[in-house]
């Protein structure tokens, strides 16, 4: 005895047609042949909920299955049946042909088989296969400069993923073909990679623009020089005025986001240990002018 289409799709019986179509995607994603290859269990699930789908979407089908017209396997429910009786002006014993002509199946086995047994061969419309997610973490300066990565996908295998330069945070690449496989001859899924650019300890990105905290010397901001700027770009030298103050912001034309400029913020350090010709050099120095007297609060 066939069983209940409602059932083997995990639907409720007054399911819209919407329901019962997700419902079905849902369960074919998991026991299409070409997802579980020599699974004889799995196959013969999927034709059969393969044919309870063709049964539930069709309109008059489910009406006559909702009301005892037929039975889950397409079956005529007609008392008569067999004795020549007649149903809406159809023979009752033997509705294999009414199923082919509605379905356009190439029958197996017998006349009079049923069109949702295992002989059944329907054509159904190509359908794609399900799209896929990833999720990849990218360093700030291989999105600014652009870069290849390596994306493991699902089945273990591993796909070379380029990055344009200058890939925003949360973008999504697209991969086309290498997500699910399509079904009945459909093309597969496409693999969706969601960019995740890692944060920088001096460096982060304002629209085309760089900004990147440079820490300098005492020694450094006192006599000024020409220091080593790292930039995704290659390193950069840059001249430090004789007396520069920390929080100073220097600008470096073209060396941010495709043409965009770096902001170079001049952070002092002061040593971990004092030296004791520092401390009586500070010692010995007076302030011209205080850095406070134009705060008011």
């Amino acid at each position: 005895m066939a069983k209940d289409p409602y059932k083997l799709l995990g639907v409720k019986k007054n399911a819209t047609e919407k329901e019962i179509k997700k419902a079905y995607r849902a369960l074919a994603k998991k026991l299409h042949p070409d997802v579980n290859p020599g699974d004889k269990a799995a196959a013969e699930k999927f034709k059969e909920i393969t044919a309870a789908n063709t049964l539930l979407t069709d309109k008059k089908l489910r009406a006559q299955y909702d009301s005892g017209g037929i039975d889950a396997s397409g079956q005529q429910q007609n008392p008569f049946a067999g004795r020549g009786g007649q149903m809406g002006g159809m023979g009752g014993g033997d509705m294999s042909d009414l199923f082919s002509s509605l379905f356009g199946m190439q029958m197996g086995g017998a006349r009079g088989g049923s069109p949702f047994g295992g002989g059944a061969q329907m054509r159904r419309p190509p359908q794609k296969g399900a799209d896929v997610l990833y999720t990849l973490s990218v360093s700030l300066p291989d999105a600014v400069k652009g870069a290849n990565q390596q994306v493991r996908m699902a089945n273990g295998k591993s796909l070379k993923l380029a990055i344009p330069a200058g890939t925003k945070d949360e973008a999504v690449l697209r991969l086309r073909g290498k997500g699910q496989p399509g079904a009945h001859g459909g093309p597969n899924g496409d693999a969706k990679v969601t960019i995740k650019i890692k944060k920088h300890k001096y460096l982060s990105r304002d629209g085309d623009n760089l900004r990147l905290e440079l820490p300098i010397t005492l020694k450094e901001a006192v006599l000024g020089g020409k220091v080593r700027v790292p930039t995704p770009h290659g390193n950069v030298s840059l001249n430090i005025t004789a007396g520069s103050s920390s929080g100073k912001t220097l600008r470096l034309k073209g060396k941010g986001v495709k043409g965009g400029d770096m902001l170079v913020k001049l952070m002092i350090q002061m040593p971990e240990t004092l030296g004791k010709d520092l401390k009586k050099c500070m010692e010995k120095w007076e302030d011209d002018e205080d850095p406070r007297a134009n705060i008011n609060i």
